[in-house]
């Protein structure tokens, strides 16, 4: 006798189609249970147990149920409804849902994400829906509420002690947005640093004018001040105001200017018909094996321009020693240290975001959120390359070309 599989694959589908929806089901039951036994632990007998003669009666009484709540978990909403309790002498308050959660640890942590990733206030209540459903206990006014705990969060950063982190190496950089009422937009000064670990973090996050020399002075002396004892080497652009300001509090630093601004500033000085064939040229410069060929390649860019483009050849050379600083470093990490794209790259998740904003009303509020923004983005950044050979730059070992002077020494001896 033929087995009718057509029923067979009809009731799958059915079942597969409820599948979410048992999920939440289960967990809406065991999320009770839970609450059942939070009360019999917290009464010392079970629902239907009566008291027994001489046992303190003031442990209370069961007193039926709350109102109906919803709780927004990350594979939907469930309605929970909590216990309550009478004659007590303290308040019963459940450890798995406590009072005025309306949402999961989980979830609350995404929701910062959702938001900075590019979802315009509009749209946060309609992707909330989707993903929560209809019942879920959120709205678009969560957005304010996140961005009040962001900002308090955002004062206890600035403020948290630096005296235990070693910093070897640091990104310094600026991210214009449009905050205030003055039309100029409003530079927030970015530090990331790598730890002796090779674990990259977020130092600073500070709103300055347009990268001056004092705005920069603040961020540093912030840093100091609480302790932080400034890195070997500081990679930045070209502005003038960071320069300046290290000269002032930590001279005795190396120095490395961004090898990405000064191609796109040689680049400018250039017709665009030329700037393809130059770029060739100009990005191979930093990529040269030792400081020597790095230079050669240097005089033959030098060389083909300097008649028709002096102005072009006058920005290379400009600020040459700050240029090829990185040679003094292992060379594992020349990838990381010649340009400033450990604070660029996450830059362009704050952009996606400051984009998506007309204008923020307060350069706080600015402040704040990207903070927020870079402290998501910090979650992903990767181990520095080589971070092992971090050490030896605290020990202040020397390097030529990448390799420890040591290192030459031994391959000098074993050639002779």
């Amino acid at each position: 006798m033929k087995k009718d599989r057509t029923k067979g694959k009809q009731r799958s589908i059915v079942q597969f189609e409820m599948l979410e929806e048992c999920i939440r089901m289960k967990a809406q039951e065991f999320i009770q249970e839970v609450f059942e036994g939070e009360v019999n632990d917290f009464l010392g007998r079970g629902k239907s147990d009566r008291i027994k003669p001489g046992i303190d009666k003031s442990r209370g009484y069961r007193n039926g149920y709350g109102k109906v709540r919803k709780l927004a978990l990350m594979n939907r909403t469930v309605t929970i409804r909590r216990p309550r309790v009478r004659n007590t002498e303290e308040r019963f308050e459940s450890m798995i849902v406590p009072y005025f959660k309306r949402k999961s640890k989980e979830l609350g942590d995404v929701l910062p994400e959702l938001y900075l990733h590019g979802l315009s206030s509009g749209d946060f209540e309609l992707a909330l829906r989707g993903l929560l459903g209809k019942g879920a206990p959120l709205s678009a006014s969560s957005i304010q509420r996140l961005k009040a705990k962001w900002q308090l969060e955002y004062e206890q950063w600035q403020s948290r002690d630096l005296s235990k982190i070693e910093v070897v190496y640091w990104w310094a950089d600026g991210i214009y947005v449009k905050a205030g009422l003055e039309k100029d937009k409003a530079a927030l000064l970015v530090i990331i640093g790598v730890l002796k670990s090779g674990e990259k973090v977020l130092l600073a996050c500070e709103s300055g004018y347009r990268e001056s020399k004092e705005s920069w002075k603040g961020v540093l002396r912030s840093l100091r001040d609480r302790g932080l004892k400034f890195p070997e080497l500081t990679v930045a652009d070209g502005h003038l105001g960071i320069w300046s300001a290290l000269g002032e509090l930590h001279p005795e630093g190396d120095e490395q200017r961004c090898w990405n601004h000064k191609i796109r500033n040689v680049l400018d000085a250039m017709p665009k018909r030329l700037r393809a064939e130059a770029s060739e040229l100009l990005k191979s410069v930093p990529y040269a094996e030792t400081q020597e060929k790095c230079e050669k390649l240097r005089d033959k860019f030098i060389s083909r321009y300097k008649n028709d483009y002096t102005k072009a050849t006058k920005k290379l050379l400009s600020d040459w020693e700050r240029m090829v600083t990185f040679s003094q470093y292992p060379k594992e990490h020349w990838v990381h240290i010649r340009t400033t794209n450990i604070v660029e790259s996450p830059f362009s998740s704050v952009r996606l975001r400051t984009n998506a904003s007309k204008r923020f009303k307060k350069v706080e509020s600015a402040s704040s959120m990207i903070w927020k923004l870079l402290k998501v983005a910090e979650k992903s950044f990767r181990r520095l390359k080589g971070y092992w050979l971090l050490t030896d730059v605290l020990e202040g070992k020397q390097f030529v070309n990448g390799v420890a002077i040591q290192e030459i020494n031994r391959v000098e001896r074993k050639a002779a």
